[in-house]
């Protein structure tokens, strides 16, 4: 920013530098030479009285961005404590997880008639380290692994508030630049890895573990493969109609029934869901428990409201964007202003004015930049709102996985029953017949097997659907907790950046005002 002092000349010698008045001297200046404020126009001075050195650049160019850049404010930037993020992240299992160097690669069985035209995908080094272990792990991972990853957490942690991985975003690979989308993808997996990490059950889990250390290729699950479930399905489909394979093991009930490997068991669930949704039935098993039903009912209130916020944060980052731009525009408009004051000046009040203008155009430069520093730290702390309804979206699948478990366990209470009464039935018809019928009779001992092998289904299915209650039961208090932190630290941290940066900005344009005071004043003499 300029100050009072005289400018220097630029160098000819018969050029004369332009001594610059006081603030003070403004109105003097002005209604001596002025012809705009002035009551009678003077006649112009000789040319050479007050020559524009052509050498100096002060008044045309725009200043540079080391004179105005504003700092940030160290209320905005400082923190006296760490953020919750990072103490959740100091307390994961381990001290370093990072995504890089991704690369190119053919895939190996991939055959072609056209050379260099094989099918490729994109490698990513993962590295980790675990606390209190000096090794580092670094092994390399597709996005496909990153898929077979979530899908086996998906399994083993049904009711956790598993974070979602990053989507596949087909249409984006193809719009976008290929290093943009890859540098894109490259820090959506980062910070995905880093969010299982934090998370208390699955930081600690052998599926993580095994996916950040384990070298070599991730194998595909069969569970994965949709095909092949699709086909095994349609294969059982007919030995459980006929009987063959009337109950699915129990090992299988605690997984949901959708993916196509156990058909009869899906039409089954489809048919208990039916007849409770629309039938009116009231089914042998309902979920009764109050406060979840109250806490589920809030977290979707909470959505909403999460949704609608999210909205107006996206709104005020492009408004901030938008003042930020029109500073910029003003601060050149004002550069212009100066470049034709100085080419087009005939008195000393219009210099003075150009050295006024540029004091604008500085100001309103800085201002700009400070729209956009104040624009970035708004963006990282209201990224939380965007964060927690990306939560949302793990909220529902583990509310889902109750229903699931519960749709299971009530099928199975419904199929006990069915088998219950046919045997009441057989049992009946059989005690018409003197000596009894041994057709019905053996038909009663096969239903009394399948009897026995439902109940213990049904037993590991309650069982499943108990501990995802409870894991229902431990994630909305730790969202709860971890929600009551997020947002204090993000009021928190807009606030401040908010009152820092419009502190800056005033500042500047109090400067500003110190400095062009004199046109008050002489208003203020006009007046009286």
């Amino acid at each position: 920013m300029m100050s009072s002092s005289p400018l220097a000349g630029a160098g000819d010698g018969d050029m004369e530098s332009l001594p610059l008045a006081a603030a003070s001297d403004y109105a003097s200046v002005a209604s001596t030479f002025d012809p705009l404020l002035s009551s009678s126009p003077p006649s112009p001075p000789a040319p050479a009285a007050f020559p524009l050195s052509r050498a100096s650049s002060s008044f045309v160019d725009p200043p540079s961005y080391a004179d105005v850049a504003a700092s940030s404010p160290r209320s905005a930037s400082a923190s006296s404590s760490a953020s919750p993020r990072s103490a959740r992240a100091a307390t994961s299992e381990y001290s370093h997880i990072a995504v890089s160097d991704p690369e190119t690669v053919a895939e190996a069985a991939a055959t072609s008639i056209v050379s260099g035209s094989a099918p490729t995908y994109i490698s990513y080094l993962v590295t980790s380290a675990r606390r209190g272990d000096h090794r580092r792990h670094a092994v390399r991972r597709r996005f496909r692994d990153f898929v077979t990853l979530a899908d086996r957490l998906a399994e083993a942690f049904r009711g956790h508030f598993v974070p979602p991985r990053p989507d596949k975003n087909t249409v984006e690979s193809q719009v976008m630049q290929r290093d943009e989308f890859v540098a894109q993808r490259r820090a959506a997996l980062e910070r995905y890895l880093c969010r299982l990490a934090e998370h208390p059950a699955i930081g600690t889990s052998d599926e993580l573990r095994v996916f950040l250390q384990a070298e070599g290729k991730m194998p595909l699950p069969s569970s994965t493969d949709v095909a092949s479930r699709m086909l095994d399905g349609a294969a059982r489909l007919p030995r459980q109609l006929l009987g063959e394979e009337a109950v699915a093991p129990p090992q299988d009930v605690v997984q949901p029934a959708k993916g196509g490997r156990d058909l009869l068991r899906i039409f089954k669930e489809l048919k208990q869901s039916m007849v409770t949704d629309w039938g009116g039935v009231k089914p042998p098993l309902v979920e009764e428990d109050k406060e979840f039903l109250e806490k589920k009912q809030k977290v979707q209130d909470w959505e909403q409201q999460l949704s609608s916020a999210s909205q107006q944060a996206e709104a005020l980052v492009k408004a901030q964007q938008d003042m930020g731009d029109t500073m910029g525009a003003l601060g050149l408009a004002f550069v212009k202003l100066t470049k034709f004051e100085t080419e087009e000046a005939m008195y000393d009040s219009q210099r003075i004015r150009a050295v006024d203008s540029k004091r604008i155009a500085t100001a309103a430069v800085k201002a700009s930049r400070t729209c956009r520093d104040l624009n970035t730290q708004t963006v990282k702390y209201l990224d939380t709102l965007h964060e927690h309804l990306g939560i949302m979206l793990s909220v529902h699948t583990a509310f889902s996985d109750r229903a699931s478990a519960l749709l299971t366990v009530q099928t199975l209470m419904s199929d006990l029953a069915s088998l219950q009464s046919r045997i009441e039935k057989l049992e009946a018809a059989s005690s018409k017949v003197f000596g009894g019928d041994r057709t019905r009779l053996r038909k009663v001992e096969e239903l009394r097997e399948t009897i026995r092998a439902t109940e213990d289904a049904k037993c590991c299915a309650l069982r499943e659907y108990e501990r995802i209650k409870e894991n229902n039961k431990v994630e909305l208090s730790r969202l709860d907790r971890e929600r009551r932190e997020d947002f204090l630290e993000m009021l928190k941290g807009y606030v401040t950046s908010q009152a820092a940066y419009a502190e800056k900005i005033v500042d500047g344009w109090e400067t500003v005002a110190e400095e062009t005071s004199g046109y008050g004043r002489r208003s203020d003499n006009m007046t009286s």
